[in-house]
């Protein structure tokens, strides 16, 4: 699919949630065609030592997002990419813009259950897909497919980074990772924020400009008002949990 952005994202992470949504408002504003591709947390790290690096729920978290890829991959497969557009926002919207399921014990049980045939057929009848695609949470077959989209996404930008990435004019245009946002900005600014990300990405021998203090995401998920700030938290290697 030739579009003018590809943009990588797991349906697990926050921040990549609240960058898709900025992304839809520069869409709408600029005529953009997206094309929306699949880039795994879980198999990113699949090396890497859950325990010493991320708090305790991020394992579960990260490994149902590989379980809705694997729905989103044959959904794409049997209903063409258009079907990823509108499915990403019932995952998004169903995970970030309710306020927490207060009927689960623990974090991490809460984030498992993303990954189960409850919490997905809804979803997918929200998105006007079949309920079958369900049946590809089990199906480890797609992770060949998902891995070399996050393979491809990462040769894009080095592999330090997390979700999302975006690729705007592919395939000679500028790739980054990010920008991590926790405000949603308004219609005139959306477009003045992409002009000027894309425009420092643009600069010949451009590297990095970060800052690991996150605010909480404006997502009804971490009982933040659209009207109010985030608690700040100091993040590193993709985790909220501090070095040692």
């Amino acid at each position: 699919m030739d579009a003018d952005i590809n943009f990588y994202f797991d349906p697990v992470c926050p921040f990549a949630w609240m960058t898709s949504k900025w992304v839809r408002q520069v869409q709408a504003a600029r005529e953009y065609t997206v094309d929306w591709r699949f880039i795994s947390l879980r198999l990113i790290n699949a090396h890497g030592d859950y325990d010493a690096h991320f708090p305790p729920e991020y394992e579960a978290g990260h490994t149902a997002g590989l379980r809705l890829l694997r729905v989103a991959a044959r959904a794409r497969a049997e209903h063409g990419r258009e079907s990823i557009a509108r499915l990403y926002e019932a995952f998004g919207t169903r995970i970030f813009e309710a306020a927490p399921d207060t009927d689960q014990r623990t974090e991490s049980e809460m984030r498992e259950r993303r990954g189960t045939r409850e919490f997905v057929e809804p979803i997918l009848a929200e998105a006007s897909l079949p309920l079958e695609l369900a049946e590809a949470l089990d199906d480890d077959s797609w992770d060949s497919e998902i891995r070399q989209e996050t393979d491809e996404a990462l040769a894009l930008t080095g592999k330090d980074v997390g979700t999302p990435i975006i690729h705007f004019e592919p395939p000679a245009g500028v790739a980054f990772f990010g920008p991590v946002i926790s405000r949603l900005p308004d219609e005139h600014s959306a477009a003045e924020l992409w002009d000027h990300v894309v425009g420092l990405a643009r600069f010949p021998g451009f590297a990095e400009l970060k800052r690991s203090l996150r605010e909480q995401p404006q997502l009804p998920a971490f009982g933040v008002a659209a009207d109010t700030a985030g608690q700040q938290e100091d993040w590193h290697g993709g985790s909220r949990r501090q070095k040692k």
